[in-house]
């Protein structure tokens, strides 16, 4: 057995003896991690990651529903130009000047900003926004669409 194959087996023996199920448990945790470190803006590039939406429309209006845990209305800023909404966010870190031993930092800071194309054209002077309980809910009121009209078409005359 050569050195290089003495060595890769030393390094995979306590790899391979190990319960597949505790393997599978390893690799979701490392995932859920990096999903939450993505979400946390703490993935090194002070960028958040984009929060979910939801999407609804009735008869007269749409509704946008954003999760922002632990954003103040004041840290969020919404626009509506033409057929686009937009939605971004901006928080400062928080530090202590104390002396101390930090064992997890997970609450974010950074700024995200995300763009969606809205379904029906809206009337951008009406628009209202609430942010309670870490959701903000915009509902938009939709123009009327033009009705539509049938129209009659006329054929050659018929000879007589």
């Amino acid at each position: 057995m050569s050195a290089l194959t003495k060595k890769i087996s030393q390094v995979l023996s306590p790899w391979a003896r190990r319960d597949p199920l505790e393997t599978i448990q390893d690799e979701m945790e490392q995932l859920l991690s990096r999903m939450r470190l993505d979400w946390n803006g703490n993935s090194g590039n002070g960028l958040l990651a984009v929060p979910p939406i939801d999407i609804a429309e009735n008869d007269s209006s749409l509704t946008v529903r954003v999760d922002v845990p632990g954003w103040k209305p004041e840290e969020l800023d919404v626009e509506v130009s033409g057929d686009q909404l937009r939605i971004s966010g901006q928080r400062s870190e928080e530090k202590e000047e104390k002396q101390q031993t930090w064992h997890c930092v997970e609450r974010s800071h950074g700024s995200f900003s995300r763009v969606i194309r809205l379904p029906a054209a809206v009337k951008e002077g009406q628009i209202t926004a609430d942010c309670q309980d870490g959701v903000l809910t915009m509902t938009l009121p939709k123009l009327e669409a033009s009705k539509s009209q049938k129209v009659k078409i006329q054929g050659p005359a018929k000879p007589r």
